[in-house]
């Protein structure tokens, strides 16, 4: 969106090259627009390096493998909110919320609702001279999705996740010169998910989820759109109990491996070409690698660590976090859980904060 007329203070440029290094959707620099979809919502999987596909269990659990839904039979709610760069003087007004709900529903399956909304903060509008100030205005992005799951075998479950999206980053121009401009675009896409548990040996699960399939967002007119940021999650989770004799102990070790599916291509050629369209060294290094462990102590406290590996995004490094469960009532169950994320050049870390209730 080439607009000489919107200037800002905090250019919007900025906010979305922080969304490019962020540790939990960091990828290399790519064609992708509305990136903001891939952030990943949890300070439990923030903790364990963003790692969760094949061991998701909570109200977040659409976003991170629709296919898992099917083994939640109860409801679940969980949220999270974020000020990335708190320390941040100049960006302390960028917020990323996430909000999600899980309900089961029994001979059909399990149903969810889910919120992605991320904030650049208030922006100035400046015109062609730089005493033209023209007001201000608030740049957004907001995802509203739907999801279904259900275990269609013993042990197997799919899922999918339909989300709405809206991207308003600027508003339309005003002058005669710049009305074509706009700085809204909107557009749809589905996620589709599997889980398997016991996948050839017991307590070993298995997962993937084919995130942001859709049509491209267009801003300004069809031959500038941007393709959704298609992308590859899949991984396995191995839960151990009892860990070394202690009852009501347990160790979950995941590990993830993501793969953006982006390029100029139609989308049903993209899920080829951007496979095999740079050297295997070169599409091995835009993989992102993800691995974690949990160990939690009598459902009460988790400690957990994780290491983040993304050669493209020039991010490495440990993660780490913790959670807080307490059951009340022989009913509900509600977790406090909070993680720090490398963060890459901006800042060393990201501190993130998830509230979660089962009931």
């Amino acid at each position: 969106m080439n607009n000489t007329k919107f200037k800002s203070i905090k250019i919007v440029v900025l906010a979305a090259l922080f969304l490019i290094i962020l540790s939990s959707s960091s990828f290399a620099v790519s064609e992708a627009g509305v990136i903001f979809l891939l952030i990943e919502p949890g300070s439990r999987y923030g903790a364990m390096g963003q790692s969760g596909v094949a061991s998701t269990n909570d109200g977040m659990t659409a976003y991170w493998n629709p296919g898992a839904m099917g083994f939640i039979k109860q409801n679940k709610l969980a949220g999270m909110h974020s000020n990335w760069f708190g320390d941040v003087p100049e960006l302390d007004d960028i917020y990323f919320e996430y909000l999600g709900y899980a309900t089961f529903f029994e001979g059909i399956g399990t149903v969810g609702l889910n919120i992605t909304y991320l904030t650049y903060g208030e922006q100035t509008r400046m015109g062609e001279n730089p005493e033209d100030y023209l007001g201000t205005f608030t740049s957004y992005e907001l995802a509203v999705a739907g999801a279904y799951g259900t275990e269609i075998i013993n042990d197997l479950g799919i899922g999918v996740n339909f989300k709405f999206i809206l991207s308003d980053l600027s508003p339309e121009g005003s002058g005669e010169s710049e009305k074509r401009v706009k700085g809204r675009g909107m557009s749809f896409a589905l996620d589709i998910g599997l889980l398997k548990k016991n996948f050839f040996i017991e307590n070993l699960s298995a997962g993937v989820n084919i995130q942001n399939i859709g049509p491209d967002i267009t801003y300004i007119n069809k031959d500038q759109a941007d393709p959704l940021p298609l992308n590859l999650r899949a991984g396995l989770s191995y839960k151990m109990s009892n860990i070394l004799d202690f009852e009501k102990t347990h160790l979950t070790v995941n590990l993830d491996i993501n793969k953006q599916l982006v390029n100029r291509d139609p989308l049903y050629k993209r899920w080829f070409t951007s496979i095999h369209d740079y050297p295997i060294k070169q599409e091995w290094n835009e993989m992102i690698k993800n691995f974690g462990v949990e160990f939690d102590y009598y459902d009460l406290i988790a400690i957990r660590a994780g290491y983040i590996s993304d050669v493209d995004g020039h991010i490495k490094g440990v993660s780490f976090g913790a959670g807080v469960h307490y059951a009340f009532s022989n009913k509900y169950r509600l977790s406090f859980d909070f993680a720090f994320q490398p963060a890459g050049e901006m800042t060393d870390y990201n501190k993130t904060f998830s509230l979660g209730l089962d009931f």
